[in-house]
């Protein structure tokens, strides 16, 4: 995925033409941050004592006929080793009703807990916030589906509530790339306001890979 991307064509038009109409000649020449640009991931080193790992709703009813979802299982099972192998907890969320069938490539273990929620933020209505704080959280790193309803609204749920917030990029997926891009903006725009993307700044989001991840 390009590390530049747009919010959406709308928001830059405004940018372009407002650029346009009030810069003068030598302030034209004047290169200038992108406002829309995303940092690249960012290696992070993380505490297993303190550390979970939440993957969102990887189900076969929903992730299964999505390509960019399948597409992000090798991240996931990648991640959910990786905090296996340092006794990190491991945390799945999946939908009420019967289409709850995790998918056999980031299957949970016996001991995992696994909690029902609705879309959207996975702390409401649902019993995540006891998991973490029982086994004494403080960091969570998140994958799953949807980027821009599950992933963006937990984490920005996660952030409320004092937690320390790891997305791991190509571990997400959504219906479609622009819309993955606009969750990764809102992260680091949002609650605690990580815009450098620097690592794992408290209270607030940092974007890695799962190649990026470590325990210590």
């Amino acid at each position: 995925m390009r590390r530049v991307r747009q919010v959406a064509a709308i928001l830059l038009l405004a940018i372009t033409v407002s650029s346009v109409l009030t810069q003068t000649p030598a302030l034209a020449q004047t290169p200038t941050a992108d406002p829309l640009a995303i940092p690249d991931p960012v290696a992070v080193a993380l505490d297993p004592g303190t550390t979970a790992f939440l993957a969102i709703d990887l189900l076969q009813s929903n992730c299964a006929p999505s390509p960019s979802c399948v597409a992000a299982l090798p991240a996931v099972a990648t991640g959910l080793s990786a905090a296996r192998a340092a006794n990190s907890l491991v945390v799945y969320s999946v939908h009420p009703g019967s289409d709850n069938e995790i998918l056999p490539d980031v299957a949970p273990m016996p001991d995992d807990p696994i909690f029902v929620a609705l879309p959207g933020d996975k702390f409401f209505n649902s019993n995540l916030d006891d998991i973490l704080k029982q086994a004494g959280v403080t960091t969570l790193v998140i994958t799953g589906t949807s980027s821009n309803s599950g992933v963006l609204y937990t984490a920005a749920a996660a952030n409320r509530r004092g937690y320390t917030v790891v997305v791991v990029e190509d571990g997400i997926a959504g219906a479609s790339d622009l819309g993955t891009s606009v969750a990764l903006w809102q992260l680091l725009h949002g609650p605690g306001g990580n815009t450098q993307n620097l690592p794992l700044l408290p209270r607030a989001v940092t974007i890695t890979r799962s190649d990026l991840l470590s325990y210590s």
